[in-house]
């Protein structure tokens, strides 16, 4: 399974998910900073499972329907940074769709995430993401479970990667940096976390249009 996560910058690298669909042969394509309102049905051959509403600039999960039926989708509200509350509020961060594999004729659940700002705390993200693993859990306790998305979170991650695996989460990140906007701020911004799924290869893809790097995730069931 092909899962390409990508920040959109604020809906700017829009124009590119039909030829990054067509070029990577992608199952799911997982966004955030994408407006809501300006999104399309299909993005090739990936059909749109859903987008949050609160925010313009939120999360969407698309799927192919010749592999896939989504089940259902829900958005869920994070605990709130200083700057969500104070200039843009971000009421929903986290997206998740279930979807019922008919190759593999199998439920498996993938989200979509994007954390706080730099502005805010690791500890607040950290929250964030022990928050996101809980609702997933809620949703497809036992289900493989992939979340991607921009965690924001370009430092001190082993100590992020040892709680997420107290969560029973797997963390992974690509082979190259995703974010590059800044020279103080380089670094892996664009993560993995998993359940019952494994990981077999992350890589960061060219950069286009946002001031993240696209990342394709490609994943089995573990059984």
């Amino acid at each position: 399974m092909r899962i390409i996560s990508y920040n959109l910058r604020k809906h700017a690298a829009s124009a590119e998910l039909v030829g990054l669909e067509t070029l990577y042969d992608t199952d799911v394509l997982c966004l955030q900073e994408a407006d809501s309102e300006l999104l399309p049905e299909t993005v090739g051959s990936l059909r749109l499972a859903d987008s949050t509403k609160a925010n313009r600039l939120g999360l969407a999960i698309y799927y192919n329907e010749n592999r896939f039926s989504a089940v259902s989708t829900t958005a869920f509200e994070l605990k709130k940074s200083m700057h969500d509350r104070l200039f843009s509020p971000a009421h929903e961060r986290l997206i998740a769709t279930k979807l019922f594999d008919k190759v593999a004729n199998r439920e498996m659940l993938v989200a979509s995430f994007h954390a706080a700002p730099l502005t805010a705390l690791n500890s607040l993200r950290r929250h964030q993401i022990t928050t996101a693993h809980a609702e997933l859990h809620s949703l497809a306790e036992g289900i493989p479970t992939v979340m991607v998305g921009d965690f924001n979170y370009p430092i001190f991650q082993n100590n992020l990667r040892r709680r997420v695996q107290e969560m029973g989460y797997e963390l992974s990140l690509s082979n190259a940096r995703t974010y590059a906007r800044y020279k103080i701020f380089r670094g892996h911004f664009d993560f993995v976390t998993s359940v019952n799924m494994g990981i077999d290869d992350v890589k960061t893809l060219p950069r286009g249009a946002s001031d993240h790097r696209a990342i394709l995730v490609t994943t089995t069931y573990l059984d």
